[in-house]
């Protein structure tokens, strides 16, 4: 038989396979016949095949196996038109030329199992009617009635409404104009799939699923206009329980389609006994859907648009808070200069600075930088100055800041939070730098006679162990020396040929600009790293903190 493969991946768009040769392997390598990259996938996970006049299925040993008509197959298999395969999390139709679709014009009768036509030509046709010869009278006429009804479906749709309301309405206007028994409207979700976003039934409180996956294939994905004229006698559905245990026998279904790609679609059925459709029905319920599908789509960008601006709110509010948690401004030290500037790449940050005086009468610098970006990781910055807070007030020692600091963020947040930070503290009449460095970036002391220390590691990311030990470490500051510290948002900083800026540029670029003042140095750094990006959209947020001996 001939045969073709219809392939829905677990992500990206559908596709359709002929298959030129007697056998194709399926999987996630790229020397596959059929190539899906979908990581629930082995790289050759299963082969389809010829023998004789029938195709087979069989699994290549791959690790999540191969599923057919919801069955795991042990050994090589028989497919048949409409069987579905389950490879990883990709789904594959199969489909076969005997059981094509019965096109208007093939005198397609009540003794015709199926109509399938292109929802754009039912969407064109009116256009003709004017030159039509006998019969033409009663065209003018039906299409007369067909404008008058979506006129009115237009007007009743024409208001602001959530989307779970429009459902509700759409599916108002066509029982009361095409009197089905049950009803339902299908839509596309972010995941690909296709789900019933509402529905309808006549006969009891119970609705129930009105569509098979060969109906979304033929009406959603290659959008056409379904008439089934009865769902018993036609083997794309006669298998399908979903449809023949819900009692339905004639069946009309259209797709919603948008300029950018298939929305899902609206189906209607009935028994034979109450309800029997016809081309008309099927003609109307397109025009029907046309103007859903507009509708649809213009509810979903208001939502979205709302949310946005909720988003947005939450975003500047978050943004507020978090200022409020930064210093105001810097204290003033008798012998030395400061200088910090936070800078979120999406309105909120990730990243932190403190700069206090404590209680014994020395000052303490704090730069943290948590995992992950936006929302989440600001609200984690909060959390971690929340907990650091009363110890650094406290005079604790730096070392055993972190410690304490480790531990609590380790039981309070999951693996893959944590945080790397830099504290340092130092006396105004003295030049005794003693630090500890959690993972962070390595510290730059830049020396008044051009060397250049690094100030690195004693310890790893905060929360990342139960119980983990930080070392301090000490620096000697003398008169001129500068200490410039970052988060790697702005070492990490990337062009259009994606070579990072880097700890040396930068070690090299302040090395050279020691002279100059705090302030001019940020704004030098920052035009530097401007230029090295060359328009290129900073991916992370720069925190950068300066401390000099003077």
């Amino acid at each position: 038989m001939a045969i073709s493969f219809h392939v829905v991946p677990a992500v990206g768009l559908p596709f359709l396979v002929e298959p030129t040769s007697d056998s194709v392997v399926v999987g996630r390598s790229s020397d596959a016949e059929i190539a899906v990259p979908d990581r629930a996938m082995s790289r050759r996970h299963a082969r389809l095949f010829r023998s004789g006049d029938r195709w087979y299925v069989e699994d290549l040993g791959s690790r999540n196996g191969t599923v057919l008509d919801g069955r795991r197959i042990e050994s090589p298999t028989v497919l048949a038109a409409g069987s579905i395969l389950r490879v990883g999390a990709t789904t594959i139709n199969v489909d076969g030329s005997e059981v094509g679709a019965v096109m208007v014009g093939d005198a397609a009768g009540f003794d015709s199992r199926t109509v399938f036509r292109p929802v754009a030509e039912l969407l064109r046709e009116p256009e003709g009617l004017a030159e039509a010869g006998e019969g033409a009278a009663d065209g003018l006429r039906r299409y007369a009635a067909r404008l008058k009804v979506l006129t009115e479906v237009h007007q009743a749709l024409d208001r602001s409404m959530s989307l779970d309301e429009l459902l509700e309405l759409i599916l108002d206007r066509a029982f009361e104009t095409l009197q089905p028994e049950e009803g339902a409207i299908v839509l596309r979700g972010e995941d690909g799939e296709y789900v019933r976003a509402a529905s309808r039934t006549l006969r009891d409180a119970k609705s129930r699923t009105l569509y098979s996956r060969n109906l979304v294939r033929q009406v959603v994905e290659e959008g056409q206009a379904a008439l089934v004229f009865d769902a018993a006698t036609d083997e794309r559905f006669n298998q399908a329980v979903s449809l023949l245990g819900a009692g339905v026998r004639s069946l009309i279904a259209a797709p919603l389609l948008d300029p950018h790609g298939p929305l899902g679609m609206i189906v209607l059925s009935s028994s034979l006994g109450v309800r029997r459709f016809t081309e008309d029905d099927m003609e109307l319920l397109s025009s029907l859907a046309s103007i859903a599908a507009m509708r649809i789509c213009n509810t979903r960008l208001a939502e979205q648009a709302l949310e946005r601006e909720r988003l947005e709110r939450d975003v500047a509010l978050a943004r507020q808070i978090q200022v409020g948690l930064l210093p105001a401004e810097l204290p003033t030290i008798e012998g030395w200069q400061l200088f910090a500037r936070n800078k979120p790449s999406r309105g909120v940050s990730g990243d932190f600075y403190k700069v206090e005086q404590v209680d014994d009468g020395s000052c303490a610098v704090l730069i943290a930088d948590v995992s992950g970006k936006g929302i989440a990781a600001s609200l984690l910055t909060a959390s971690l100055e929340a907990l650091s807070a009363g110890l650094i007030h406290d005079g604790v020692a730096p070392d055993e800041v972190f410690g304490r600091v480790s531990h609590l963020l380790f039981e309070r947040t999951p693996p893959e939070k944590f945080a790397t930070a830099f504290l340092a503290t130092f006396r105004p009449g003295e030049g005794l730098f003693r630090f500890c460095n959690a993972g962070h970036n390595p510290g730059i002391l830049l020396r008044t006679g051009g060397d250049v220390d690094w100030l690195h590691s004693t310890g790893v990311p905060l929360g990342i162990l139960a119980e983990a030990g930080y070392t301090a470490s000490e620096a000697i500051l003398r008169p001129g020396d500068t200490i410039v510290l970052y988060t790697d948002g702005l070492t990490e900083a990337a062009g259009p040929d994606e070579e990072e800026y880097g700890e040396e540029r930068l070690a090299g670029f302040c090395g050279r600009h020691r002279a100059d003042d705090l302030q001019t140095l940020a704004a030098a750094i920052e035009a530097d790293q401007d230029g090295f990006v060359e328009g290129t959209p900073y991916a992370d947020d720069r925190t950068l903190v300066l401390i000099r001996r003077t």
